[in-house]
């Protein structure tokens, strides 16, 4: 992981609902969002919160998100205005023996701050290469590179993540004490993401085997 100073929560990203949960190690943050392949983007659009799901990419202290010139989030984003982005990862259902304690496992990181518009071309292919080796490793030298056209249709944002937050919640549930004698299973149901078989293009030409970029995740 990489080694950089705690994370220094602010008025927005303090944790105040159930505090021990926060985590204040900066590499637990990485490890969050490098975990991830998904995360959330709220932005106010005509006055109105939106949120919508987007594909990201980590590099150091800087998120970088992209998609559509099109995109009126993506806009908006790019106007300066306040936004948060999160990812979140659901590990487990927590059964209790009250309904009021049932919960779950979670991994949670929140950013905060404004995005700022890439414009710099060496940054914007950088930027690009982060998110594609993100979702997909080892990808971007193995295909073709982002054509004038493709570049002039996406746009790329840099989030800074110097105000942000995590949140965990691990182990059984918290049930009340007299609760424990009740006669009601508790535990604990773990939840996990699994790779299934690579699934080849029907239109691939024949002999062209999965490669190990491909083959290497789904045997993890």
């Amino acid at each position: 992981m990489d080694s950089a100073p705690p994370l220094s929560p602010t008025a927005r990203s303090t944790v105040r609902r159930n505090a021990t949960r926060a985590r204040t190690d900066r590499a637990e943050l990485y490890a969050v969002l490098d975990a991830g392949l998904v995360g959330h983007l709220g932005v106010v659009l005509d006055g109105a919160p939106v949120v919508l799901p987007t594909g990201y990419g980590r590099r150091g202290d800087t998120l970088y998100l992209h998609g559509s010139t099109g995109a009126a989030t993506l806009r908006a984003a790019a106007a300066g205005g306040p936004v948060c982005f999160t990812v979140t990862h659901l590990d487990g259902v927590v059964y209790a023996r009250s309904a009021f304690h049932h919960s779950m496992n979670y991994r949670c990181a929140v950013v905060h701050g404004a995005a700022r518009l890439v414009t710099d071309p060496d940054e914007r292919r950088l930027g690009l290469e982060v998110l594609t080796e993100h979702l997909a490793p080892g990808s971007w030298e193995a295909t073709r590179q982002p054509d004038r056209k493709e570049l002039a249709a996406t746009s790329l944002l840099a989030l800074d993540l110097a105000e942000a937050s995590v949140k965990v919640r691990t182990g059984p549930p918290g049930d009340d004490e007299q609760d424990l004698s009740a006669s009601v299973w508790a535990g604990v149901l773990p939840l996990r993401t699994v790779v299934g078989t690579p699934e080849p293009d029907p239109l691939l030409p024949p002999g062209i085997a999965v490669p190990e970029r491909v083959a290497g995740r789904a045997l993890d």
